[in-house]
């Protein structure tokens, strides 16, 4: 897995020589719920073959949480022939005791959320364990991270992005993650 971090001002360079391991390490067998209630594996059916772009929130956050869902909802028609099937947007709650499956259906619904766009829950545990994997855990719902995680995982880069960056840049990320191809 290569990494780089991506703001909208510039690019890290990958960490050249050193061995890392596949996607598949860190999330396989990582089981959440979606918004419609399906248990899904993390890996084998949210991110192995595609591209996505990985993000924190909760549904009662009144500070950053609508400003990086803004974005992503304006990124759904700039993505609209990718989004759903090569690209997928993945929206984890860091609150799982109050984000319940009907929650994140609702919330889904208001910023019309399309094919491709996954919002995620579980029990605090399955929670806790998917956000250290991403590096995002967080005691505290209010603490939650703003940066988003953009992986091509059949090419192996992953970039960060600070989602308060404006939905050009964040789109700009995902578009060159979504272009990379495989050595």
């Amino acid at each position: 897995m290569k990494w780089l971090l991506a703001t909208a001002f510039a690019l890290a360079l990958p960490l050249a020589g050193v061995q890392q391991p596949g996607a598949a390490t860190y999330f396989k067998g990582l089981s959440l719920s979606d918004q419609d209630g399906r248990r899904v594996d993390l890996y084998t059916d949210v991110i192995e073959g595609h591209v996505v772009l990985i993000h924190t929130f909760f549904t009662s956050c009144e500070g950053s949480c609508p400003i990086l869902i803004g974005s992503l909802s304006s990124l759904q028609t700039r993505f609209a022939a990718d989004l759903g099937h090569r690209l997928r947007f993945v929206s984890i709650t860091v609150d799982p005791r109050n984000d319940t499956p009907q929650k994140l259906r609702a919330y889904a619904e208001r910023t019309k959320a399309r094919n491709g766009w996954l919002f995620l829950t579980g029990t605090q545990l399955e929670i806790d364990t998917a956000l250290t994997r991403l590096g995002q855990y967080v005691k505290s719902p209010d603490a939650h991270s703003n940066v988003m995680i953009v992986g091509n995982e059949p090419t192996g880069l992953w970039k960060k992005v600070f989602g308060l960056s404006s939905a050009r840049a964040v789109g700009d990320a995902v578009d060159s993650v979504l272009n990379d191809r495989a050595p």
